[in-house]
């Protein structure tokens, strides 16, 4: 049975269906506009995510029914314009749900003047069959070892949710962390770009060191430098610790020198002296393109070790299909280079098997001053998506992957996924 009031948080994760009961996508938020006087809300529209893992915009006009476990809508054409918060816009979500208030309730005067957390909004179809925000959930802050009892209180006895408020910094991202659990980098670091600048701090500050520095990762450019500029110093080092360190050094060469000398500085030196062998070459050599932590071994290592470092989690598939033997040591840059082991080849060996059996010595090696062009030609010609980058000494430095490569040759703003042949798909926005 269609629902005539609920509440927002509840319609996070439902799947949203057209006419036709054909899959659309899934409600991420729901825009509402705060207006003054304490007048109720109206609910303007949701944001739908895609498959694709695009955000869009659906006016709630659109949406014929709400059930437990849907949401309907009367039409299966949508605009596919991603969704860009227009001013006098807010995100239940993402910027109302544990946000500070207080309440003047009259049947609940013990909580007169206390601050108080929001949980969740209720929405309420209207005779017009607009839909407002009609009442909130709120519970004490957060005592410490227990929560306290939630309490729903109507919209007009709720003091502190306006817009101006909102942009205090401080607010609560629990309800924000929760959303984004799970999910891969990439759509995380997606979803803060649309947040306001002020939640996407909050969200930053909230994260450990590894999730936000494998976050940083997958966000534009720009973006990278403006989140780490925000950042305390000690913590901006932190999270450049924890990146790869391609990605470290592709993020400080952004930076005035000064000031990406002094987040070396800070940083572990093992950590640092990696990016900062990077940093001596150009960005766009197969140098400056490297990860200087490839897998490697020595020539007495059996298949069994070797599968066993390719299954680490953190490597990419690229990285994971080649494995380098040299003679020690084996950190980079290393001893002398001897050849690299392909990961299908492994497969196919017995486990006790030393792979210093088994190199390819003939695959031709990049050196560090080989220019762009020469590195994608080097991957078309021997269908690889791993390389090894060797000097002059024959030290292996580190590898190239195809995913590096790939982020140089993109334009610069290719995270930024809907562009302007993406902004004229389908119809204009409306409310």
């Amino acid at each position: 049975m269609a629902a005539s009031k609920v509440f927002a948080a509840r319609l996070a994760g439902l799947v949203v269906l057209g006419p036709d009961g054909e899959s659309i996508g899934r409600v991420r938020d729901v825009v509402i506009t705060i207006r003054i006087a304490r007048q109720q809300p109206r609910a303007l529209g949701l944001v739908i995510e895609l498959p694709t893992r695009r955000r869009i915009f659906v006016p709630m006009l659109r949406v014929t029914a709400i059930e437990p476990s849907s949401v309907t809508l009367n039409t299966g054409t949508v605009s596919l314009r991603r969704f860009a918060q227009r001013p006098g816009e807010t995100l239940v979500l993402a910027q109302v749900v544990d946000s500070r208030v207080q309440i003047d309730d009259p049947d609940l005067e013990e909580l007169d003047g206390q601050d108080m957390t929001v949980v969740d909004l209720g929405l309420e179809q209207i005779r017009t069959r607009d839909w407002v925000v009609s009442r909130v959930a709120v519970r004490l802050q957060r005592r410490r070892l227990r929560r306290s009892a939630v309490h729903v209180v109507a919209w007009e006895h709720v003091e502190g949710l306006t817009q101006s408020l909102l942009a205090v910094p401080g607010q609560g991202v629990t309800a924000l962390l929760q959303q984004y659990e799970g999910r891969r980098a990439a759509d995380v670091a997606r979803a803060l770009q649309e947040l306001p600048e002020k939640r996407r701090l909050e969200v930053a500050l909230a994260l450990d060191d590894e999730r936000l520095a494998d976050v940083v990762q997958e966000l534009p450019d720009d973006d990278q430098v403006s989140l780490l500029g925000q950042l305390e110093v000690e913590r901006a080092a932190d999270v450049l610790e924890a990146m790869d360190p391609d990605d470290a050094a592709d993020l400080l060469g952004e930076l005035p020198e000064t000031e990406a000398e002094s987040l070396l500085r800070l940083m572990d030196p093992e950590e640092s002296e990696p990016v900062r062998r990077l940093l001596e070459h150009s960005p766009d050599t197969a140098g400056g393109l490297m990860t200087p932590e490839p897998v490697v071994l020595s020539p007495a290592t059996t298949v069994a070790e070797a599968l066993a470092r390719v299954r680490d989690p953190d490597l990419t598939p690229a990285a994971a299909s080649l494995v380098f033997v040299v003679r020690p040591p084996t950190a980079t840059p290393t001893g002398r280079y001897l050849g690299c082991a392909h990961l299908q080849h492994l497969l196919r060996e017995p486990p006790a098997s030393l792979i210093g059996g088994m190199l390819d010595t003939a695959l031709p090696r990049l050196s560090p001053d080989d220019p762009m062009t020469t590195v994608t030609r080097y991957f078309a010609t021997y269908n690889l998506v791993c390389g090894p980058v060797v000097d002059d000494q024959e030290h292996l430095l580190g590898a190239v992957t195809v995913d590096d490569v790939l982020d140089h040759l993109l334009p610069e703003d290719w995270r930024d996924e809907d562009r302007a042949a993406a902004a004229d798909t389908g119809e204009s926005r409306v409310d």
